[in-house]
């Protein structure tokens, strides 16, 4: 398959590693923050591949995973409505609130759809007129322009029984809230190439400035991860910190402006919570005023309880690169895909579900 195949290439993988191990004069901890790029490097098992010198670490990478326990509790309220229908990605299905998850809800009775697109949720609401259709809309800024086409082609048919529950984070933001932590062990970043397609790279260079942190903008195959593994290292070896494209094929500089422009059409940034690390400044993105009528908060005013994560989930640390899937005492025992007690590990982008999966 082009552009797939010749990125797993055993034999380009061997050489990158030789280049790594040569290049490697001493421990780096490398941190990458998207989930699709944490189960590439659990499924081809890229860690135990590396020098023992190099640590890997697994940033908040998955939106699924830090959506707030009281937004799912929102979402959650809304679909036992009877003149609702709570729709989302199915990703979202069975991440855990304060009592039950989407599916639970289902099961006793609510009205809730798993789609494959918000646009599906636009067709929902024309074909169900005296239904309110909410699509519970998950992710970063990679998929922040499809739900906004959805509200767009909404207000083209004119279809006032639809809206979005809005669960929107930016990854820059996330970054520097990691970097300035005192605790912070991170040496340099893979930045998410899908990410990057949409936003360009500038936000990027001014927090390698502000740093001092090289940030490598990588792909998803092994090839990919491996040589923005190389390149991240040889900016640490060689005292360097810039932003470097390693993803060249896909993520221009400037990104993608159309699906910027509609963004800033119809978004603007606010504080918000990353579920297990806390209210971070400006990193989330929520509908302007001028579409507050498309907006299921303004629709349906939620007061949430105050609930937390439960206290037994690392999950805040894991992904602030402190610990790892195995630091956890009840990893693959009291916590699976099946019984999760945190979001990382029912999401399938999630970290502790991938190190479940590919058991590593």
């Amino acid at each position: 398959m082009k552009y797939v195949d010749e990125y797993r290439n055993n034999e380009q993988v061997q050489a990158l590693l030789r280049a790594i191990r040569k290049v490697t004069t001493r421990p780096w901890h490398i941190m990458e923050i998207c989930g699709g790029q944490t189960h590439a490097i659990a499924r081809y098992r890229l860690e135990e591949m590396l020098p023992q010198e190099i640590r890997l670490l697994h940033g908040p990478g998955c939106p699924v995973c830090v959506t707030p326990v009281s937004l799912i509790d929102q979402a959650l309220e809304l679909a036992r409505q009877s003149d609702i229908i709570l729709a989302s990605f199915g990703d979202m299905m069975r991440v855990p609130g304060t009592k039950e998850d989407l599916l639970q809800a289902k099961a006793h009775g609510a009205d809730v759809r798993m789609l494959y697109s918000p646009l599906d949720a636009v067709e929902l609401a024309e074909t169900n007129p005296k239904k309110e259709v909410v699509f519970f809309a998950i992710g970063f800024e990679t998929t922040a322009p499809i739900h906004m086409m959805a509200l767009k082609e909404a207000q083209r048919r004119k279809l006032s029984n639809f809206s979005l529950l809005t669960s929107l984070f930016t990854v820059p933001p996330a970054i520097d809230a990691i970097l300035s932590d005192p605790g912070s062990k991170v040496d340099g970043f893979l930045t998410a190439g899908h990410v990057c397609a949409i936003t360009g790279n500038s936000a990027y260079h001014k927090l390698a400035e502000q740093y001092k942190t090289p940030m490598v903008v990588t792909g998803f195959e092994p090839v990919d991860l491996l040589y923005g593994i190389y390149r991240c290292l040889l900016q640490l070896e060689g005292g360097s910190h810039v932003v470097e494209n390693a993803y060249r094929r896909a993520v221009p500089e400037t990104g993608n402006p159309p699906a910027r422009a509609l963004m800033d059409e119809t978004l603007e940034a606010c504080d918000q919570e990353w579920r297990g690390i806390g209210i971070i400044p400006h990193s989330g993105l929520r509908l302007k005023k001028t579409y507050a009528a498309y907006s299921s908060r303004e629709k349906f005013p939620f007061h949430p309880n105050g609930t937390e994560i439960p206290s037994e989930c690392i999950a805040g640390d894991i992904m602030r690169g402190v610990k790892h899937p195995a630091d956890c005492p009840f990893f693959g025992k009291g916590c699976s895909p099946e019984r999760p007690k945190g979001a990382p590990m029912v999401s399938s982008e999630g970290v502790c579900a991938a190190y479940y999966k590919y058991n590593v």
